[in-house]
């Protein structure tokens, strides 16, 4: 099965310059966990629920700053044409939830975990990432 035939294709996005409060209301409103962040059509990073908690807020940023201040630059991203199982040991590997789907630069779709447990049937694919992702990390103390 294609990454496309699971895939989100309809992503909401967000720019830079959007504040920490428009992307997590915008998040609460659509109940995902993470938005990719595009400037010019083009995806330049990503900025989730955990980044908004972890670099804003516990960094005592103000919820006007803008996104770009805490996005994740080192994006992973997949193609429409990967498999589910292609997609789901690539999130493993870096170990993410959610993967964008890019063509020449701009998103054209997601995929999350979710989407590989509820809509691939085989359902070892979600267990291979999951297994990886939910490792738990050492504390940094």
């Amino acid at each position: 099965m294609k990454i496309a035939d699971i895939m989100t294709s309809e992503v909401d996005t967000c720019t830079p310059q959007t504040s920490l409060q428009e992307a997590a209301s915008k998040m609460k409103e659509i109940n995902v966990g993470s938005i990719p962040v595009i400037d010019n059509d083009k995806l330049i990073g990503i900025v989730t629920d955990r980044d908004i908690v972890v670099r804003g807020i516990a960094d005592n940023l103000s919820l006007d700053s803008a996104v770009s201040e805490i996005l994740s630059e080192s994006i992973v991203t997949g193609s429409r044409d990967m498999s589910v199982e292609e997609a789901a040991e690539l999130m493993a590997d870096h170990q993410i939830r959610r993967l964008p789907i890019v063509e020449k630069d701009k998103v054209v779709g997601i995929v999350s975990l979710g989407d590989i447990a509820v809509k691939d049937k085989s359902y070892g694919n979600a267990d291979i990432a999951l297994d990886e992702v939910s490792e738990p990390a050492e504390p940094d103390k």
